[in-house]
């Protein structure tokens, strides 16, 4: 059979120099092996955000990095012979990592397993100017799709919201990732304290302009221990109530539906094949590692499905990458019983529908009734929780980063 190709993995990619050999054998587990890759730092903390991320004054890149490449070693022990079918750099943020730290991890995941002609190698970036005049040097290391966390194109949520970027500069990133990646997407996040649903209509006919083929749209929740927690247990925040909530997101399905990118999981939407191909692989329950602090994966080995849990705290799981090749905390068997139950969760997450306005309805209802409001930005990963296991989110994935 005549391998796969994708126009973003050229010659000179890192990963190009494996791929296509053998990626359609995988020796254990269903379906190719997904790679998460968390960098836990930021510029500054959202008041909505409960993820592992950290600021820190000063980070020793090279340090992490040679800590990463040791960790990455560590799981390809663990999980030989396998084909990748996608790389998703998470965090914190990603796109503060050097260029070539992310060239040298990619690098390693081509020496280390086979890697699939078509992989999918998403990184999440900010759209402040700074990070954006990084794009083309993420691009040239190995990576052909971007998620961005735009959160809002109203300027008086960023400021609510708390991002370092303003409405232009949103705009500006977009076109730059549309310059230089094949894929990109980006998030928006609403319910948003004092948000009609007229508003929110405008913002996203206004987002739908400026879209390629996928956006995120998650809900605001307040999250205990952020900084809206404490300000909602002040009376100085209210997200919207219940009802409003939901046509909110009756109203974002029924955009969406109407210009092509209906919901392929709760709060993701796409053009059909243009689906985030890593995402799918958490709700589908395929077997994916986490590398970095507090990272989690499901690995399957000699027909068992094991939970992985990384040191949360970076400096921790940095040291104890150091002295001993991994910041693994925790690497338990999970019983059948416990596995079937993870599967039928996640894979409740992903929507097969034909669109009709009452039957929506009745979804959105259901929908909302097994799984509480998201908080924004995506979790990408089996990790956003505290062990045990994923929650059921409206705002993306499965554990990845707790």
């Amino acid at each position: 059979m005549k391998p796969l190709t994708h126009p973003a993995l050229g010659a000179g990619s890192p990963l190009s120099r494996n791929a296509g050999e053998g990626a359609e054998r995988s020796e254990e587990g269903e379906g190719p092996l997904a790679v998460y890759i968390h960098w836990p730092f930021c510029r500054s903390k959202c008041p909505y955000c409960d993820f592992n991320s950290h600021v820190r004054d000063g980070v020793d890149a090279a340090r992490w990095t040679r800590a990463l490449l040791a960790d990455l070693d560590h799981h390809a022990e663990l999980m030989p012979g396998r084909a990748i079918g996608s790389v998703f750099f998470g965090g914190g943020t990603p796109s503060l990592m050097p260029p070539e730290t992310v060239a040298a991890l990619l690098d390693r995941v081509g020496a280390r397993w086979t890697v699939m002609p078509d992989v999918e190698v998403t990184l999440e970036a900010n759209p402040n100017s700074a990070e954006a005049a990084r794009f083309r040097a993420f691009a040239a290391a190995g990576v052909n799709r971007l998620s961005l966390g735009v959160q809002a194109l109203d300027p008086a949520a960023l400021k609510m919201l708390g991002r370092l970027h303003d409405r232009g500069e949103a705009i500006a990133a977009i076109e730059h990732a549309r310059d230089n990646f094949a894929r990109f997407s980006f998030d928006l996040i609403y319910a948003r304290p004092g948000q009609s649903v007229a508003a929110w209509r405008h913002e996203l006919d206004e987002a739908l302009v400026f879209a390629d083929d996928h956006l995120s749209l998650y809900q605001l929740t307040i999250e205990p221990g952020t900084a809206f927690a404490t300000l909602e247990r002040l009376g100085d925040l209210a997200v919207p109530e219940e009802e409003v909530a939901a046509a909110l997101f009756e109203t974002t399905q029924e955009q969406l539906d109407a210009r092509g990118l209906p919901a392929y999981e709760i709060s993701n939407h796409a053009r059909p094949g243009a689906e985030c191909r890593h995402n799918l692989a958490y709700w589908r329950y395929q077997d994916y590692i986490g590398i970095g602090p507090g990272a989690h994966g499901r690995l399957t080995r000699g027909n068992v499905k094991y939970a992985t849990r990384q040191r949360r705290v970076p400096e921790r799981w940095l040291a104890e990458v150091e002295r001993a090749g991994t910041g693994m905390e925790e690497m338990a068997a999970i019983s059948r019983d416990s596995s079937v139950e993870e599967m039928l969760m996640t894979r409740r997450r992903i929507v097969v529908r034909s669109y009709s306005p009452a039957a929506d309805r009745r979804r959105i209802s259901d929908a909302r009734s097994r799984a509480p409001r998201g908080n924004g930005r995506r979790p990408p990963a089996s990790q956003r929780g505290a062990g045990g296991p994923p929650r059921l989110i409206v705002r993306s994935a499965i554990p990845s980063v707790y």
